[in-house]
């Protein structure tokens, strides 16, 4: 990233030097910053959720989704799901900004609730199966991720799909398969189609 020098005062660019010299780089009247962390402005997904009509709702937790699928296209699983992770960018893309819990989807085990045996295991502290680790119950989210209502029932609608395990594992044997699935960031009328692209 390049900014104009003068935008510096002398005491932030002494401090920039003093601090990370190897990552700066001054060209004429320009201080190329060669690697840099930049994150949009976004309003947390919870709150917009909160204050969010019909539609907007429907929009927010549409692009929650596409979010989740585009990060599990790329073998990566964010862990926490939760919606306050997830932010609304100015354009109303939904964007994951959480990564202290993010693992390859390919390490995680995904796997279905066993059934209880007997009342006694429903009414257990404990489960009454083994879970390990890496262990992810997918069918468990909607209860932790949304208040019954509205939202939960929107991403049942749009989603359902992500809350069983057989989806993830159908991802992961496509990754481990090789299988770099398309993934589009914008709708398809905002693509480029080649039939229309003229030779």
């Amino acid at each position: 990233m390049a900014f104009p020098l003068a935008r510096f005062s002398p005491a932030l660019l002494a401090e920039l030097e003093r601090s990370c010299a190897s990552a700066l780089e001054r060209d004429g009247d320009r201080l190329i910053v060669k690697h840099l962390y930049i994150e949009a402005r976004t309003m947390p997904l919870d709150l917009y959720l909160r204050g969010a009509d019909e539609a907007r709702a429907r929009h927010g937790i549409q692009e929650y989704g596409r979010a989740i699928r585009e990060l599990a296209a790329v073998d990566i699983f964010p862990g926490d799901l939760f919606t306050k992770n997830f932010g609304v960018t100015r354009t109303g893309r939904v964007v994951f900004y959480d990564y202290d819990e993010v693992s390859l989807l390919r390490d995680v085990s995904f796997r279905t609730l066993a059934a209880p045996r007997d009342d006694v295991d429903e009414l257990q502290a404990e489960p009454w199966f083994s879970v390990g680790p890496h262990d992810v119950f997918p069918e468990e989210w909607p209860t932790f991720l949304f208040a019954p209502g509205r939202d939960r029932a929107l991403f049942l609608e749009l989603h359902g799909e992500l809350v069983t395990a057989a989806w993830w594992q159908g991802r992961q044997h496509a990754l481990r398969g090789g299988a770099v699935p398309d993934s589009f960031p914008y709708p398809a009328s905002l693509r480029f189609h080649a039939d229309k692209v003229d030779s």
